[in-house]
């Protein structure tokens, strides 16, 4: 079982899925279910898994094993930060927002009887809404082993797994951009006109690599978001794999965290201070009443913070 198995839920009505750079139209989330056995095995790219077992993990809906969502609230208890949630952990900001950028390193996750998923990601929207733009790394732990890997999405259609040249690892360094710019194109959204084009931009600068995608968009940009986060298996939330972050001195789990608040008409990007707030943007993952996931203090910057798997606060960034 490997990314490509991976989708986001399609929670509302939309535009239809972004086209790849090349104009060609991406897989939706029936696209496991409709293939062969022998496509699903070549996709699968050698993972060790057989022809039953690949046409098992395909509910009868045609969707794929495991999806990711928008924030879903806890209801109810263990209310224990500014806001909680059942497979977020981070920080989002409320507002207008048209871009987010942050650097995070890639959690290593810790072998479990059971397996286990997660992934760290900056995105805009999710938060109190359905629509997400977003690119991150998955951290999942299953079969015995750990399984790293990158990725970017759009909501409602599938997720994009980067291809097999983009490998990432436990510990590496990653760089995010996503912004709008001014230009339009793609599928006209609901009441919304003609969506916008938007750069989504992932980097492993210990690796060496970066990658670059532009896609239509027509989100309302109403948060902007840092997340650890447990996806869903099977229709019910993921228990949370067991992750360590590990920075280099001077940095946080998530750091340079900015965001912008208009279009770029012209040239890269400038990103406003993020200036996080754990009074206000901070906020925990619960699980069966166990608080699995919490943020940190952000540091005299205000662009950077610690997020630690359980119910302790991790430290803050020094730098």
């Amino acid at each position: 079982m490997r990314e490509v198995l991976r989708s986001r839920s399609a929670r509302r009505a939309g535009p239809k899925g972004p086209r790849s750079p090349g104009g060609t139209q991406r897989a939706g989330r029936g696209a496991v279910a409709a293939a062969s056995c022998a496509g699903l095995v070549g996709a699968l790219a050698g993972a060790l898994l057989s022809c039953a077992a690949l046409t098992a993990m395909a509910s009868p809906s045609g969707t794929s094993l495991v999806v990711h969502a928008p924030r879903i609230p806890v209801n109810g208890s263990g209310l224990r930060n500014t806001w909680s949630s059942n497979n977020w952990s981070g920080y989002a900001e409320t507002g207008s927002f048209s871009g987010v950028t942050a650097a995070w390193s890639v959690p290593a996750v810790a072998a479990t009887a059971s397996p286990t998923f997660s992934s760290a990601w900056v995105g805009v929207d999710g938060f109190g809404n359905s629509s997400l733009i977003q690119t991150g790394t998955e951290e999942d732990y299953y079969n015995g082993a750990a399984h790293y890997g990158a990725w970017w999405e759009i909501l409602p259609a599938a997720e994009t797994p980067l291809p097999p040249s983009y490998a990432v690892a436990a510990g590496d360094r990653m760089k995010a951009a996503i912004y709008e710019t001014t230009s339009t194109g793609g599928q006209p959204g609901k009441g919304m006109g003609r969506a916008h084009t938007w750069v989504i931009s992932l980097s492993d600068t210990s690796r060496r690599w970066s990658y670059t995608t532009t896609q239509s968009y027509n989100g309302p940009g109403a948060s902007a978001d840092w997340v650890v986060e447990a996806p869903t298996v099977n229709g019910k939330i993921s228990t949370l794999a067991h992750y360590t972050i590990t920075p280099p001195a001077g940095s946080g789990d998530f750091d340079n965290a900015g965001f912008l608040t208009s279009p770029v008409s012209a040239g890269s990007p400038v990103y406003v201070n993020a200036g996080l707030n754990r009074l206000k943007n901070a906020g925990v993952m619960i699980q069966n009443n166990v608080q699995v996931s919490t943020p940190g203090n952000p540091d005299s910057a205000l662009t950077a913070f610690n997020d630690a798997y359980g119910s302790a606060v991790p430290a803050t960034p020094t730098g």
